[in-house]
């Protein structure tokens, strides 16, 4: 754990502090997972707290519980007489090849089109089986990454080193931030309760990363508007990421709804956004567009496979990253299993989603001292060098029960009431806190506060 928060300090240019790490166990893994969970949260907080020595003089303490930091990492709600859907497609998952297993993202449905573009449609999973075992694993990769879907195949740790964009990855920090010459003179408008009051977070984050950063900022106080397509829905992680948030759609295609997301952006404080490397230039919204639009705009970006290399605009997701680059294939190990084994949660997002958070803290406290803004890129591919890296945790395992001991909260959802978890991370005098419940996409106009 220790490493871990060493590397996110450094990456973050926070200075080493004692945190406090609470509760035993750990999530069962070939790697490091609970260690990572905490650490990325710690590094949330220490920003937060950077945030407020400098608004106050004062530095509140922080304290993690690992046992609900690794809850957290898979779910934070539990609903009281209703279900949350599955997040995965019936045909979504891993599959043998003729040489070897492959991974099928078929979450959305213009990916599952892509997919069986190359394969022909199935109706169920033994359908799809046999069709997949008629390919070579690499020549499906490609057919389907060439189609517009989301594939990867199973790679050892060691071939994803050598392989082009596994070096590529190698070569790049784990936070790359840099400073913008356009200033923003507005002054901190929070307290020690909330102290993003009168922050606005525009975010266009989608599975699962960018949610989860937004969500932490949402409860630091900042007021959150998170943008969907027209017809994007994520029913299976909706009520999980949606805390805190307003939730509005536009189609930036479509000139008077540019119109509304110019006038939004103009106003923004923090931009969030998980598009592939070359998505918003394409829609006209490049680096030089938004700071013209947005000066001293701190704009906060994430992709999954790195932001060099060929793969840079390769569409990714946890799941798929964790193939590419030899976790999946390592668990198998591990666990002496016969087919690819993967992280008992997606730890690449959640981590990777609280140090986009941290850097926002970060860029923001930079910005109210010096009134430049600041971006920064992450990547999943990146934080999964540094989990690979750090090698296999040493605590005994956790036990499967739900953290019902730990004490649950009642949120009065859309679809119900719900449990949520208490949050694993408490910073002296700042209780993380959100004034909206969990709600469905588009149910807010698009417009800030």
């Amino acid at each position: 754990m220790t490493d871990f928060l060493t590397s996110f300090q450094a990456a973050l240019g926070l200075p080493a502090t004692t945190i406090t790490f609470t509760s035993n166990g750990a999530l069962s893994s070939a790697f490091a997972v609970t260690d990572l969970a905490s650490a990325s949260i710690a590094a949330a907080g220490q920003a937060a707290s950077e945030l407020l020595l400098q608004q106050t003089g004062r530095l509140p303490s922080l304290e993690v519980d690992r046992r609900l930091a690794s809850f957290w990492f898979a779910t934070s709600i539990r609903p009281i007489g209703w279900s949350v859907p599955s997040p995965w497609d019936p045909i979504a998952g891993d599959y043998a090849t003729s040489d070897g297993w492959i991974r099928l993202h078929t979450n959305t449905p213009h990916h599952r089109s892509a997919a069986e573009q190359v394969l022909g449609h199935c109706f169920d999973r033994s359908a799809m089986a046999a069709k997949v075992a008629q390919w070579a694993k690499r020549d499906l990769e490609h057919a389907v990454v060439e189609a517009g879907g989301c594939a990867a195949e199973m790679r050892s740790w060691q071939q994803w080193q050598s392989h082009p964009q596994g070096v590529a990855v190698n070569a790049e920090p784990l936070i790359h931030f840099s400073a913008s010459d356009s200033e923003h003179s507005k002054t901190w408008q929070g307290s020690v309760a909330l102290p993003l009051a009168g922050i606005k977070v525009l975010d266009l984050t989608r599975v699962l990363a960018g949610p989860v950063a937004s969500r932490f900022l949402a409860g630091l106080g900042a007021d959150v508007l998170r943008i969907d397509p027209l017809q994007w829905n994520e029913p299976g992680l909706i009520p999980e990421v949606t805390l805190g948030k307003r939730c509005a759609r536009l189609d930036l295609h479509n000139n008077a709804d540019r119109v509304v997301f110019e006038n939004l952006l103009k106003d923004a404080d923090i931009l969030l956004h998980g598009y592939r490397a070359d998505a918003l230039e394409r829609l006209g919204y490049g680096t030089a567009e938004r700071q013209t639009l947005a000066p001293g705009l701190i704009d906060i970006s994430l992709n999954a496979y790195g932001w060099s290399g060929p793969w840079q605009n390769r569409r990714g997701f946890d799941s798929l990253v964790q193939m590419s680059s030899g976790i999946a294939e390592a668990g198998m190990g591990w666990k002496q299993a016969d087919a690819p084994t993967p992280l008992p949660v997606q730890a690449l997002d959640h981590a990777t989603g609280y140090l986009m958070a941290a850097s926002a803290i970060k860029a923001l406290t930079e910005r109210l001292r010096t009134g430049h803004g600041r971006s920064a890129r992450l990547s999943l591919a990146r934080t999964a060098k540094l989990l690979v890296e750090q090698g296999p945790g040493t605590e005994e395992p956790l036990r499967a029960e739900e953290a019902g001991d730990q004490g649950l909260l009642i949120e009065q959802t859309v679809w119900g009431p719900a449990h949520r978890l208490q949050v694993p991370l408490k910073i002296t005098g700042t209780p993380l806190q959100w004034a909206i419940a969990a709600g469905e996409l588009g149910s807010h106009r698009a417009q800030w506060w």
